[in-house]
């Protein structure tokens, strides 16, 4: 993965959301996550950048849990898309859902974004999906 992916995403986020003031950005100890641009981009952001003990993998199962819910909900036995756009869009789709609608028990049977308006109510500029 590059730098700049994951730079691009943490923008893309602080545009969508309008700040990422005290938020925590969880990772590993990839080379894109280590560099001096991302600790950049972070500190612009008023990331905090956290990561886990090398060789660790407690620390990773919330992020193991969400790849494997999104493989197992976007595939579903499907072999593959038409292009790149339908994938795309079929991630995005997914993604929304997952954030704006799909209850989370963790999160006492909220969506995440309601979780999060309950606690900030101005915190974030996600419209609740109908």
């Amino acid at each position: 993965m590059r730098t700049e992916l994951v730079i691009d995403a943490l923008t893309a986020a602080e545009r969508t959301r309008g700040t990422l003031t005290g938020a925590i950005m969880h990772t590993d100890h990839g080379s894109q996550y280590t560099s001096k641009a991302f600790a950049e981009i972070c500190r612009s952001a008023r990331v905090r950048q956290s990561m886990g003990a090398i060789g660790s993998s407690a620390d990773n199962a919330a992020a193991e849990s969400f790849n494997a819910a999104f493989k197992r909900e976007t595939l579903k036995g499907r072999k593959g898309w038409s292009s790149e756009g339908e994938a795309r869009l079929d991630a995005f789709r997914w993604l929304t859902r997952y954030n704006t609608r799909r209850r989370h028990s963790r999160l006492g049977q909220r969506s995440p974004i309601a979780y999060e308006n309950a606690i900030r109510p101005a915190a974030t500029t996600l419209a609740q999906a109908a």
